[in-house]
């Protein structure tokens, strides 16, 4: 409904989020900071997603998170924002893990806790989550804060992008690059040119303009001037 209406379908939804329907209610907060089919309003997107949270909706609870980590309707504050997320994780939301885990690595908000990071990327990626699964590939490629397993990290890295993760394409094709897998890393590398934002791809091409083989060098200026088209 909202695709074929969005002004229909976003005013059928403030109706029921007025009546007191969760999903209606946490919809609305999403809507109205996309600005889709009403007029965006960060604020009142942010008092949405309260409403909705304080009745035990843990969507809504983790984009009060990312509300506080972004500073979407509010001042930008990690803190507040990892104490949502934390919530939202230990009631099992892989979307809150994979952003709490964010911020443990990189010590916004929280301490750094890589360990604790690893753990939360891992039980995200478990549920299914493809963004983490693609960070986990990454941990145990790299062997950090865990033993490095090069088998493991390349089953995350295809699950991932599988799971339609751009970043996990790009990095199961990137380890197929380096088996000389060539055919078949062309296929995922532009899948995940297909599906990234612009600076994702600027910063994919310079990768891609190092590689060996002449037609993953090639692929570097379909990069470019995809994120080129995009940033217009």
């Amino acid at each position: 409904m909202l695709a074929e209406s969005p002004a229909r379908a976003a005013q059928a939804i403030l109706l029921a989020a007025g009546d007191g329907e969760v999903e209606a209610q946490a919809l609305l907060g999403q809507i109205l900071l996309d600005g889709l089919g009403i007029a965006q309003d960060q604020p009142l997107a942010l008092r949405w997603f309260e409403i909705a949270a304080g009745q035990g909706h843990l969507m809504a609870r983790n984009m009060l998170g990312r509300c506080h980590e972004q500073g979407w309707g509010c001042t930008a504050d990690a803190t507040i924002a990892a104490q949502h997320y934390r919530i939202a994780t230990d009631a099992g939301l892989d979307w809150a893990m994979y952003n709490l885990a964010n911020l443990l690595a990189t010590g916004r908000g929280v301490g750094v806790d890589q360990p604790q990071a690893l753990a939360l990327y891992r039980r995200a990626a478990e549920l299914g989550h493809a963004k983490s699964m693609n960070l986990l590939g990454r941990y145990l490629e790299e062997g950090r804060h865990c033993r490095a397993d090069p088998v493991a990290a390349l089953d995350w890295y295809r699950r991932s992008a599988q799971s339609g993760d751009f970043r996990g394409q790009f990095s199961y094709a990137s380890v197929l690059a380096e088996r000389s897998q060539i055919s078949e890393a062309l296929k995922w590398y532009r899948q995940a040119m297909s599906g990234g934002h612009a600076v994702f791809l600027d910063v994919a091409a310079r990768t891609l303009e190092s590689a060996s083989h002449p037609a993953i060098q090639a692929l570097a200026q379909e990069y470019k001037e995809r994120a080129e088209r995009m940033a217009v």
